[in-house]
């Protein structure tokens, strides 16, 4: 404890590490929730928590302030729970172990959390803070943001009272944001079908590993490797090529982030054993040279094992890899309204095999609803074509942008004083809870900021120190300023 607390601001550092301290898995808040509100309890701030999880705390107006309007701060309390292979961490039990980088705070082998731990720390240090000048406060603190919005998408109209909403969730300093894209996960399930290993041949372990991963709509067209789609190229060469049949595959894991890992356990005859190592050798190449500016770390490894028992049917598995190989991944389209932001976008998250199934889990984003809807039927139909049983989830609305935002105009006036430069005002193509809010809550005002993340949802995930004090003086001028 207390490695954090000497940078700047120290109140909100201090937080940060004691929220680091509470396991936060999404769907799994209970401890955190208790965290909140035992905090509100400890300052006498008024606090309640809605029927999913969902926590208020209020704070009143500092004095002269009393009739300015409510403002409400706004962050999501679950976390993305990865960590690199060799690392062991239960996210259920244990607490994160940050780490002073150089000019970033890490974690040791495991995503962070500053996502949105941050912003959760901010909202304390806000609580509790006696040198502000604010009108009335409602902080609301949001569950399981990362697996399926359901805090935003189970809150009930009536909740809080503010219709001013400072966002707290984002992930680039001097950028302010007033847009979001929407979403929608495509889930397919292959029934399984198995038959026995031949007696004789040699069975090996592929694995991909080394690759950032990283959010799969803020890092979408960062051009990083998608580690599902690398070993399935590697895998449909060897069907076609060395009569491969494959046994076992597992790769990626969260839907909101880009798979870093996979594995496949194949077996080919005996005669194609020198030929598997060549092919493997022969695909880095190709795809160092095709990934080496975005994934320097990117390793491929074929080990031997033993033979396994069984191996999908030959028909299951050429089902899977083609339509695998067939799935899109990454942009589709750009918007042609705002520069560089991504319009549209999928991502094939992950491959796991289940009691009785192999689900394949793919989300897709986009600023356009029926473009995200499109690219889900595109998705769709390569896994029907394929024999698949497939599902869409409920899916959830993106955030239009308004650029005659009073907060906006408010934010912005702060950040260029405060700064001396002008903020640059955009659309993410991240899913934020806001939608969601607007939906419950038309006409509400809102805005979205936060500092320097790098690496969210992967263990690589890092804040920027600096500009954590730079969010939090740009927070407490926005709050002085809101005046009416």
């Amino acid at each position: 404890m207390n490695k954090l607390s000497h940078l700047k601001p120290s109140v909100v550092w201090s937080y940060f590490e004691d929220i680091c301290q509470v396991p936060r898995p999404s769907k799994k808040e209970e401890k955190i929730i208790k965290f909140l509100l035992d905090f509100a309890a400890e300052h006498k701030l008024e606090a309640k928590k809605d029927h999913i999880g969902n926590v208020l705390i209020k704070k009143p107006a500092t004095a002269g302030k009393e009739n300015v309007r409510a403002v409400i701060l706004q962050s999501h309390i679950d976390m993305v729970c990865e960590k690199n292979n060799e690392t062991q961490h239960d996210f259920d039990n244990d607490a994160i172990v940050p780490r002073i980088d150089g000019e970033w705070v890490k974690a040791e082998g495991t995503t962070l959390g500053a996502d949105d731990g941050i912003g959760v720390a901010a909202q304390m240090a806000v609580l509790t803070a006696t040198d502000i000048a604010h009108g009335p406060i409602e902080c609301l603190f949001t569950v399981d943001e990362e697996t399926g919005l359901t805090g935003a998408f189970e809150l009930k109209e009536g909740f809080f009272d503010s219709r001013t909403l400072l966002n707290l969730d984002s992930e680039d300093e001097g950028e302010l944001f007033i847009g979001c894209a929407g979403g929608i996960d495509t889930l397919a399930k292959f029934p399984l079908e198995y038959e026995s290993t031949p007696s004789t041949g040699f069975a090996f372990k592929v694995k991909v590993t080394g690759l950032s991963g990283g959010h799969s709509g803020d890092e979408i067209d960062k051009g990083l490797g998608n580690a599902n789609k690398i070993l399935n190229r590697y895998l449909w060469e060897m069907a076609r090529d060395c009569e491969m049949r494959l046994a076992s595959i597992d790769g990626g894991n969260l839907r909101n982030a880009i798979a870093r890992e996979a594995s496949a356990v194949c077996v080919v005859p005996s005669k194609y054993k020198e030929q598997s190592r060549i092919a493997l050798n022969v695909l880095f190449h190709d795809v160092q040279m095709e990934l080496k500016v975005t994934e320097p770390g990117l390793r491929m490894k074929l080990e031997s094992l033993e033979l396994p028992s069984k191996i999908l049917s030959e028909d299951l598995q050429k089902r899977l890899l083609n339509a695998l190989y067939a799935c899109p991944h990454g942009v589709i389209e750009m918007s042609r309204d705002i520069p560089g932001l991504v319009e549209t976008s999928t991502n094939l998250a992950a491959i796991k095999i289940k009691d009785d199934h192999i689900l394949i889990t793919t989300s897709q984003r986009s600023s356009v609803e029926s473009a995200r809807d499109d690219i889900a039927n595109m998705v769709r139909s390569v896994f029907e074509l394929a024999g698949a049983e497939v599902e869409h989830g409920d899916g959830y609305p993106g955030w239009t942008p308004n650029t005659d935002s009073e907060i906006l105009k408010v934010t912005r006036d702060s950040y260029i004083e405060l700064f001396g430069k002008e903020p640059e005002v955009r659309a993410i193509h991240a899913g934020l809870e806001c939608g969601l809010f607007l939906e419950k809550y038309p006409g509400m005002d809102m805005i979205s900021f936060g500092p320097t993340i790098k690496g969210a949802h992967s263990p690589d995930e890092r804040i920027k120190i600096d500009t954590v004090e730079m969010f939090w003086n740009h927070l407490v001028d926005v709050l002085n300023r809101i005046d009416s």
